[in-house]
């Protein structure tokens, strides 16, 4: 029976990786890498630092394959994203079938952790559902974005008692977001922020948290917005990508 592992590998510092990640690395044989175009090389890079550092007296190969990406612009959202998965399930498929043995191991890495906004668990569900390619699959935990932002800005996610709501720019913007107190949001594109109405809002912005290129922003969103949007663009520019997370807290 083939085997696979999804090891969530951290928000991109090498250290962020947990002991049992550790020992998923050194059970692996052939690692999958999804490509993502020059501009996210870094990203690949990364994960061969990753093995490099962590793998001891054990032989295994990388398979890099291209990875789709979701049709942007005026398109219906879920149906681009129903269209991604798919095109990504074929590209799986395909690997495991083309790239790995009966008795092997092929691993995913991924950034932060496997459960928050990432497709290759349900993907890999999916692809068994199917029926068409079996194998076995365990997930690792990571350290997400969101953990590595608290840390980094030194405060709790949670106000005492209080919940918490992690959500996407895209919802934020909409105005679609409950009453938590403390509001994380990812996978902001549009600077969604300028749209929380209470100037007094407290935010707490990091990009690349935990990598050599981390930028950290934080105080009262009427005061920092703008440095804010400055930063996206220069990084974005700088880098040819951003990837960034904040955490709103109410006055």
């Amino acid at each position: 029976m083939k085997k696979l592992s999804v090891i969530g590998i951290g928000a991109g510092d090498p250290d962020y990786l947990t002991i049992q990640a550790v020992k998923a690395l050194n059970r692996v044989d052939v690692f999958f890498l999804m490509d993502k175009g020059p501009a996210k090389q870094t990203l690949l890079d990364l994960r061969r630092e990753i093995c490099q550092r962590y793998i001891v007296d054990r032989t295994y190969r990388f398979v890099e394959a291209y990875s789709p990406e979701r049709q942007r612009g005026d398109v219906d959202y879920a149906a681009s994203v129903e269209d991604l998965n798919r095109a990504k399930q074929a590209t799986f498929e395909r690997l495991i079938d083309d790239e790995l043995s009966d008795g092997q191991c092929g691993g995913f890495l991924v950034w932060g952790d496997p459960s928050l906004y990432d497709s290759t668990v349900r993907i890999l569900q999916s692809i068994l559902d199917e029926g068409r390619c079996a194998f076995e699959f365990e997930v690792i935990a990571g350290i997400t974005s969101v953990q590595a932002l608290a840390a980094q800005h030194k405060v709790p996610l949670n106000s005492i008692g209080g919940s918490l709501e992690i959500t996407t720019g895209r919802r934020l913007a909409a105005g679609q977001v409950g009453d938590s107190p403390s509001v994380v949001v990812m996978l902001d594109a549009e600077d969604a922020y300028r749209q929380v109405s209470d100037p007094d809002t407290h935010i707490y912005w990091g990009a690349y948290v935990g990598t050599p290129d981390e930028i950290l922003i934080a105080g009262r969103l009427g005061d920092v917005a703008d440095d804010i949007e400055l930063a996206r663009k220069a990084a974005r520019q700088a880098n040819g990508w951003i990837m960034d997370t904040y955490l709103l807290r109410k006055p």
